[in-house]
């Protein structure tokens, strides 16, 4: 049963709550994929779906605009999917719950995708109309942003003939984006070793963080329970010999992880100083954290008597030393943009088995030189523990561009609109508008989109109200015609 069928935007919330019923997380998008293509076939619209499953669906100017410069629409299909840890739904195979709070959209204990299904759902509506006034469209709807942005690097925009691209994956009504942050993924492995010792087994958990995302809520300083965990196993061998068996915390590198969980060992003798260290240690990032996460809290329980397998004490050590001292979280600040982040990184998946220690981190800079220097120190750290890493998602920063007409006209267009000056601004959390300049000469690209919180996380919530004012804002940028 539809809950946004009488909501307005009516033509953009249909198409939004028909993408949240299609599972459509990062690398999970063959569905969502299809789903477009075939939207454009039966609507006799011209469309590309490439290998990588990325969609171009042109449409022709109505009448009066053939001769208006084409403009290119622009978001991404895949979410970041994440769920509560009580939640049973498959998000591989399942749609979302919506629900309606007030103005808000949320997802029952699940990511909403409104970054960036939103922006989807704007393309939709305006290709599905025969009514709305525009010149040539050129839709570009990319996979895997979150992950990389897979699609926007394998895309080929050779049909396209416009230079004028209005990107849809932002989460601040009013603020026009024209610039951001340079990123790439780095993966690394540790191998450990195992040996078995006779003890005790506990679970030490790391929990109630806000978490957020690693581009868009670096700046919040949260706490990164992946960096706790590690943090925490350096504390507590200051008094006892405890040994690593697993560690598990997060579910996507450019996501802030809200909580970690891992089992130690230690022998009898020194369960009580374990037990100690963990009283002791919650106290301290209740301290720390008291206003950026005021419900986290670190506990231990489950505890297990006999034989097991567990790290060595000089595999223990190694991890220990890699979670500790490897950097996390904001590195730099802009000396240009007054409370810009100009480098960060984010120890968004951990994984530690028998066999290895996984570590996967978003790193991101609006300088390429910190960008490389960043990759390099978390690489050398890592392979001086003995382990290895690779990058991957390598992808440039989006540079302000001095003369744009896109965005001089839709200042123009807002002024008239609300009365107010939009604000022009950078952003460190990456957009793919970089990769795409690359690739279409002379591009000029603005970012916008309705008003999200808490995105990449379970509490996302999208303004209803915004949607329908950004909707409106966007139909007569394209009215608009050039003087």
């Amino acid at each position: 049963m539809s809950i946004l069928s009488q909501k307005e935007p009516k033509e953009v919330f249909r198409f939004f709550e028909e993408i949240c019923g299609i599972p459509h997380g990062s690398g999970n998008i063959e569905q969502i994929s299809n789903y477009l293509a075939d939207f454009a076939k039966e609507r006799n619209l011209f469309c590309i779906q490439d290998e990588v499953k990325n969609i171009i669906i042109i449409k022709e100017a109505t009448e009066g605009y053939e001769n208006e410069e084409p403009v290119l629409i622009q978001g991404h299909m895949d979410m970041v999917a994440v769920k509560t840890p009580g939640c049973t739904k498959d998000m591989t195979k399942e749609g979302l719950d919506l629900e309606i709070d007030g103005d808000y959209l949320s997802a029952r204990d699940t990511t909403l995708g409104g970054d960036d299904g939103i922006a989807v759902a704007y393309a939709l509506a305006l290709l599905d109309s025969d009514s709305i006034p525009h010149p040539r469209l050129e839709v570009v709807i990319t996979v895997d942003e979150e992950t990389g942005m897979e699609g926007a690097n394998a895309i080929d925009l050779s049909v396209c003939k416009g230079k004028r691209l209005l990107n849809l994956d932002s989460e601040e009504e009013g603020i026009f984006l024209t610039s951001c942050a340079g990123g790439a993924r780095i993966h690394g492995i540790l191998p450990v070793e195992t040996e078995e010792k006779e003890g005790v087994l506990v679970s030490v958990s790391v929990e109630g963080l806000a978490g957020g995302h690693s581009g868009a809520e670096i700046d919040k300083e949260r706490g990164n329970a992946n960096c706790l965990m590690g943090r925490f196993l350096s504390y507590a061998r200051k008094d006892a010999d405890v040994r690593a068996v697993s560690m598990k915390g997060g579910v996507a590198d450019n996501a802030i992880p809200r909580e970690a969980s891992a089992d130690f060992f230690v022998e009898e003798k020194d369960l009580s100083t374990l037990k100690n260290a963990v009283a002791r240690f919650d106290e301290i990032v209740k301290n720390e954290l008291a206003v950026k996460d005021k419900e986290v809290k670190v506990t231990i329980k489950e505890e297990k008597k006999g034989k097991f397998q567990v790290l060595t004490e000089d595999s223990t050590k190694k991890a220990a030393l890699l979670l500790f001292l490897l950097p996390a979280g904001v590195q730099s600040m802009s000396a240009d943009i007054p409370g810009l982040v100009q480098t960060s990184l984010n120890l968004g998946i951990l994984k530690l088995d028998g066999k290895e220690m996984h570590l996967d981190y978003s790193v991101r800079s609006s300088l390429q030189s910190e960008k490389e220097m960043l990759l390099d120190k978390v690489s050398e750290l890592i392979a001086f523990a003995g382990g290895s890493s690779e990058v991957s998602g390598d992808y440039p920063a989006w540079e302000y561009k001095k003369d744009s007409v896109l965005r001089e006209k839709m200042i123009a267009v807002y002024q008239e609109m609300f009365g107010e000056m939009p604000r022009i601004e950078a952003i460190h959390a990456g957009l793919e508008c970089g990769i795409l300049a690359g690739k279409i000469k002379d591009l000029d690209c603005v970012s916008i989109g309705p008003e999200m919180h808490d995105i990449h996380t379970t509490e996302e919530r999208l303004s209803i109200s915004s949607v329908e004012r950004m909707w409106k804002f966007i139909l007569e940028v394209l009215a608009r015609k050039d003087k």
